[in-house]
C-alpha cells in the first residue's frame, strides 16, 4: 500500500473558539472547498455539525460535487475521535481512495489568533496515483486554508 502524508499548517486572525464553530459547521466546511467543490450530507444527515456528530459511528456517504453541481467522489465519513474546541480526527474510506483520514487542530496563536493545522495521510487505491494524489490533497487544503483565512478576516475587521 501507498501511503500519502500531507500537513498544512496556518494562523488564521480569529479566536480558537470562532475559528471553531466556523470549522466545525457543515456551512463553515463547504465555504472552506467552494468554489471547486461542496460536499453534500449523508441522507438524513441535514443540520448536522461535528458537536452532533456521533464518534466511532459512520455516518454514510457524503458526495464531493465539482462546483456544486457533479458528484464526482464520496468520503464515506466517521469522526473517530474530538476534542471539542479544539480538535477532531476523521477516518474514511472514497471512492478514490483506500483510506482518507483527516485530523484538524486548533491552537492559541499570536495576537489572538488561531493556529489551524491539517494533517492528511491518504492510500490511493492506484498506487501510480499517488504523486498526483498528494498535489491535489496539497492544493485542496492550502485553498482551504486561504479561504477560512479570508472568512476569519472579515470577521475581526468587522461587516
Amino acid at each position: 500500500m501507498t501511503r500519502v502524508v500531507v500537513e498544512v499548517a496556518s494562523v488564521v486572525p480569529a479566536p480558537q473558539e470562532v475559528v471553531w464553530a466556523r470549522v466545525a459547521s457543515v456551512e463553515g466546511i463547504d465555504h472552506e472547498l467552494r468554489p471547486w467543490l461542496s460536499m453534500a450530507l449523508p441522507r438524513g444527515a441535514t443540520g448536522l455539525d461535528v458537536h452532533s456528530l456521533p464518534v466511532g459511528v459512520p455516518l454514510g456517504k457524503a458526495w464531493i460535487r465539482l462546483f456544486g453541481v457533479l458528484p464526482v467522489e464520496y468520503d464515506d465519513l466517521t469522526v473517530v475521535e474530538l476534542d471539542h474546541g479544539r480538535r477532531f480526527h476523521e477516518v474514511s474510506r472514497m471512492l478514490s481512495l483506500r483510506r482518507w483520514e483527516h485530523e484538524r487542530t486548533l491552537t492559541p496563536g499570536l495576537d489572538g489568533g488561531t493556529h489551524v493545522h491539517d494533517r492528511l495521510t491518504v492510500e490511493p487505491r492506484l498506487a501510480l496515483a499517488a504523486p498526483v494524489v498528494r498535489r491535489l490533497v496539497e492544493a485542496l487544503f492550502a485553498h482551504r486554508h486561504r479561504r477560512l483565512a479570508r472568512w476569519c478576516a472579515t470577521r475581526s475587521t468587522g461587516p
